[in-house]
């Protein structure tokens, strides 16, 4: 029996015809970041503009999605919401509506970072998208992303299985 090493396949064994990769091992990892202030008032779901895209090796393989978003929101608006989307449609609702706390108006801002994981099987070796928005219940006050030019982080983990 023969084992046949390619290099832009990875390994066939003997007892199988299809390429291997081993599993649980971390294949690549990709990141995006931005620190560009986005600021919204209504209630619908916007781009922080974090962003990153990974071309998995394996149509097998496992994305694990972790990120950090900095947001701050003012004494008007009443919670915030962050949600994962995969090449253009919502996956995950990290946050479907975090109340923080009644801030009423003593308390001008509050600023918070979110952090949060998912592990993704797109089931393909196509280049995907990963990004993150957010927005607020009610479209009444002001909320926003990478607040004070913080910077907000993703990063994609290809896992093999």
């Amino acid at each position: 029996m023969t084992t046949i090493i390619d290099g832009s396949a990875g390994i066939t064994f003997p007892s199988g015809s299809n390429p291997q990769a081993a599993p649980s091992k971390v294949l690549q990892v990709v990141q995006g970041y931005t620190n560009t202030q986005v600021t919204t008032t209504g209630s619908t779901f916007v781009a922080t503009g974090l962003t990153a895209s990974i071309t998995p090796l394996f149509s097998t393989s496992k994305i694990l999605i972790l990120f950090n978003v900095s947001t701050g929101i003012v004494a008007n608006a009443t919670g915030i919401g962050l949600q994962l989307y995969k090449n253009g449609s919502q996956i995950y609702n990290v946050f479907p509506y975090a109340e923080f706390l009644n801030i009423g108006t003593t308390v001008s801002q509050l600023n918070i970072t979110s952090s949060s994981s998912y592990l993704d099987s797109p089931a393909t070796t196509s280049s995907t998208t990963y990004a993150i928005y957010f927005g607020q219940p009610t479209g009444s006050g002001t909320i926003y992303s990478q607040i004070n030019s913080n910077f907000s982080t993703i990063t994609l983990m290809e896992i093999a299985q």
